[in-house]
């Protein structure tokens, strides 16, 4: 357990413990009648205050939960319990990324997150994206990377401040290297629009998502984060989007998930495709009419490839 979290002396709001987890509040009162935890104190005003301990037990908490585990059997468990528990759920890296990132490479990436190295950082993955060009970055560098920074920060090894500062370099270092990549031209297909929905404040993936489509020549159109449902359909609509493209991690109820994704659909019209990806698992769990579920970033090129032949078809004379 970090130092943070021995200090008994803090503690955090609901609306604070909500934006740190993605546990929302309802979920959090529910918790605290069903299972007795969390079981926060009142601050001078009578509001609920949690201590930092218990928020680091429900971080760990809530990533057991999105790698599918109930919350009957985890919420009541001890901390240590549920480290255990954690570190026999561990993300797999993706096929291909040992030649790219090994054991010692990544262990590397994270000294200099936790060593407050943030021009080491930006200098190493600068150098990473110079060697092994934007695709390899994405797919093989940040991908895995940002795994092991997720492990790292629910095993109580990394601070939320740490994962930030690490979020806000690799997106600079991306964000460069989306301008290096010549822009399709305005006629470019497919048109891809690119946003999240309110309540998902994490945009790394759609960052990384947005250098693929580039690179396959898409003509990409990013809106930035949470976006409402209806500025998503009017956007799409004043720039001809073919595709909108949405990032999910697991910070979102899966609940609004599944019904934005279906109003979005609802409300584009039906030349638009609807594709969705990131870490969320009700994504690969419950399908929602006209919307594509990417299992990953490879996933992405067939998909394009898909999307291409069908519109080519469509355009072919009968």
């Amino acid at each position: 357990m970090n130092d943070a979290a021995r200090d008994t002396t803090l503690t955090l709001s609901i609306a604070a413990v909500e934006r740190d987890t993605g546990l929302s509040k309802d979920t959090l009162r529910v918790w605290e009648r069903r299972y007795g935890f969390p079981a926060p104190g009142r601050d001078g005003v009578g509001e609920r205050a949690y201590p930092l301990v218990q928020v680091e037990k429900l971080r760990v908490v809530k990533r057991l939960l999105d790698a599918g585990h109930r919350p009957g059997r985890v919420v009541p468990l001890p901390l240590d319990a549920l480290q255990q528990l954690a570190d026999q759920t561990v993300d797999q890296p993706q096929r291909g990324t040992e030649a790219l990132l090994g054991t010692d490479d990544v262990r590397e990436h994270l000294e200099l997150i936790r060593s407050h190295d943030v021009a080491g950082l930006r200098s190493a993955l600068t150098h990473l994206l110079a060697r092994v060009g934007v695709a390899r970055f994405v797919l093989e560098g940040v991908a895995p990377l940002s795994t092991a920074v997720g492990d790292a920060w629910m095993r109580g090894q990394m601070e939320v401040f740490e994962e930030h500062v690490y979020t806000e370099v690799v997106q600079t270092v991306l964000r460069q290297a989306i301008s290096g990549i010549p822009a399709a031209g305005d006629a470019a297909r497919p048109r891809v629009l690119l946003t999240t929905f309110p309540g998902e404040p994490h945009g790394l993936g759609l960052l990384m998502a947005q250098a693929m489509f580039a690179l396959d020549g898409c003509h990409c159109i990013s809106l930035g984060l949470q976006t409402s449902v209806w500025d998503t359909v009017l956007a799409a609509r004043a720039y001809r989007a073919d595709v909108v493209g949405l990032s999910f991690t697991g910070c979102m109820n899966p609940n609004q998930i599944v019904a934005g994704l279906g109003e979005l659909a609802a409300k584009l019209p039906p030349t638009v495709q609807v594709w969705a990806g990131g870490s969320a698992p009700v994504l690969h769990r419950r399908s929602v009419p006209r919307v594509r579920a990417l299992a990953s970033f490879d996933a992405l090129a067939g998909e394009l490839q898909r999307w291409r032949q069908a519109a080519a078809a469509a355009a072919s004379p009968t």
